[in-house]
């Protein structure tokens, strides 16, 4: 159930979720990584994704990425898990418009993507070159559509490297971030007088993902020395009686320069729970890391998620949580769990 607000507000803006109840407060930045990669569950599937940028050409130059995507059915977690479907991308992008692509599987309609700028319009040629692949929820669809958010977070890589990074940026005009999603919402700490987003430092060391445990946990992740920044996802799916649970990370993250521990500036720990009907009956979103104290309430608005049909997610937490109903992170996180129903399919039947 939603409120009606005032045409020229929107709630968050008021202190207010969806619901018109008050958004909760908090006076620091969420510092609290999630950890390493638990062990596989038994009877379950586990799909795995990274795109890692780097610039070997230097910063200024475009940005070269690597995605892997891998889906892994574990019936004994002592053993390597059962292989179900994997992907490999190679981009290069410069000012976030793809300049080349490459992927294996090469699907026919790859070469129309060349040329998109990420964000909505390559998620709209991505529907228009490469339908098949979203209707499957392929390893391969969910690499290209999460180029949109990699490329616009990849960036923060270098002010981890460089003191002097604002200087690069001095003569560019400043995005305008005032009312893009709820921790830069007005009155935000989180910006500035004149509406550019304020940086953080609220960056936490990470444990690395793969869990010495469990080798056979991850796909095998680049190793790039200097710069370089990485988006990942787990997306762990199980049976629970006649619903499909699931257990879902999300994490933005960099090198570090004293080649120590990396550096991570967005994280959430998604539970939910899928019922028969294949509509989302519960959703649980716990951040690890965020940039700014403002940011830790936006899990307060995913009830408004609670019915909609998994495999219609992607659009709905678009069309539910836009701009200040929500954190453009944790949308990127729930919107992967449109394939939930693709993963759930090769368990074993309820019973």
């Amino acid at each position: 159930m939603t409120q009606d607000f005032p045409p020229d507000l929107e709630p968050a803006e008021l202190g207010l979720t969806l619901a018109g109840t008050p958004l909760p407060d908090f006076a620091d930045p969420i510092c609290a990584p999630h950890g390493t990669t638990p062990p596989r569950r038994p009877g379950s599937v586990r799909r795995t994704m990274s795109i890692d940028v780097h610039w070997p050409e230097g910063f200024a130059r475009p940005g070269h990425y690597l995605g892997r995507c891998r889906d892994a059915r574990t019936d004994d977690p002592a053993q390597r898990p059962d292989l179900l479907a994997e992907a490999e991308l190679r981009a290069v992008i410069a000012d976030r418009t793809i300049l080349s692509i490459t992927a294996d599987p090469s699907p026919a309609g790859l070469p129309a993507l060349v040329g998109a700028r990420a964000g909505g319009h390559l998620r709209q040629a991505l529907v228009e070159a490469l339908p098949q692949e979203k209707a499957q929820g392929t390893p391969l669809h969910l690499l290209i559509d999460d180029l949109a958010g990699a490329s616009f977070v990849s960036g923060w890589a270098y002010t981890r490297w460089h003191d002097d990074w604002a200087n690069l940026f001095v003569d560019l005009p400043k995005p305008q971030m005032t009312g893009v999603c709820m921790g830069l919402r007005r009155g935000s700490p989180g910006l500035d007088e004149d509406g550019t987003a304020v940086p953080s430092d609220n960056v936490p060391r990470v444990e690395p993902l793969p869990n010495p445990a469990d080798p056979h946990g991850w796909h095998a992740l680049p190793d790039w020395p200097g710069m370089a920044f990485r988006r990942a996802r787990r997306i762990d799916v199980w049976r629970e009686g006649d619903a499909i649970a699931v257990e879902a990370l999300f994490q933005d993250s960099a090198t570090a320069p004293d080649g120590g521990a990396r550096l991570a500036i967005h994280e959430y720990l998604l539970h939910a729970r899928i019922g028969p009907d294949g509509r989302l009956a519960r959703l649980e979103a716990t951040p690890g890391t965020l940039p700014y104290a403002v940011c830790r309430a936006a899990p307060a608005n995913t009830v408004a998620l609670i019915g909609v049909p998994a495999r219609e997610l992607r659009e709905e937490v678009l069309a539910r949580l836009r701009r200040t109903a929500g954190c453009t992170h944790l949308n990127d996180a729930l919107r992967a769990l449109a394939e939930v129903e693709v993963l759930a399919a090769a368990l074993p039947g309820p019973g």
